[in-house]
């Protein structure tokens, strides 16, 4: 069994460098998906294998760390489609609320500040591929080879 410091131990600076936000910060993300929570519980459906604490340690070590879903999956003991749209939930989540918003583009070039953070989203996106079945191939003609 893994033993695991609990992060109420942890000082502030400790916490940033694990989370990649600051505890004020993690409480008012936690605030918003346990909101978000209880509203999606109400609708039914079947209950997480996760509490909402632990989702959004997932998401954020995956965007910390840039750990695959898989490795992530194993490591809180879910599947890799439940950490998948875990994540996705909870960076929806938080977009939609406002709160975490970044400026649009348009709002970026209007303003005269100077930019002096680039942000990069890197993340998995599933891609839908075609089955690769002889039957949908076209052949090309094989009189010029021998």
């Amino acid at each position: 069994m893994k033993r695991t410091l609990p992060l109420s131990r942890l000082d502030d600076d400790e916490f940033r460098r694990l989370t990649g936000v600051l505890p004020p910060t993690f409480k008012a993300m936690l605030r918003i998906l346990r909101k978000a929570h209880r509203r999606k519980k109400s609708a039914g459906g079947a209950p997480n294998a996760l509490s909402v604490r632990k989702m959004l340690l997932l998401t954020l070590e995956y965007l910390r760390e840039y750990r695959t879903q898989f490795h992530i999956a194993v490591a809180y003991g879910v599947g890799e489609r439940t950490a998948g749209r875990t994540i996705r939930w909870v960076e929806d989540t938080l977009v939609r609320d406002g709160t975490f918003s970044l400026p649009g583009r348009k709002e970026l070039l209007k303003s005269d500040t100077d930019i002096e953070v680039v942000l990069i989203d890197a993340t998995e996106s599933p891609v839908q591929r075609p089955k690769k079945n002889s039957a949908d191939t076209t052949r090309g003609r094989r009189s010029g080879t021998r």
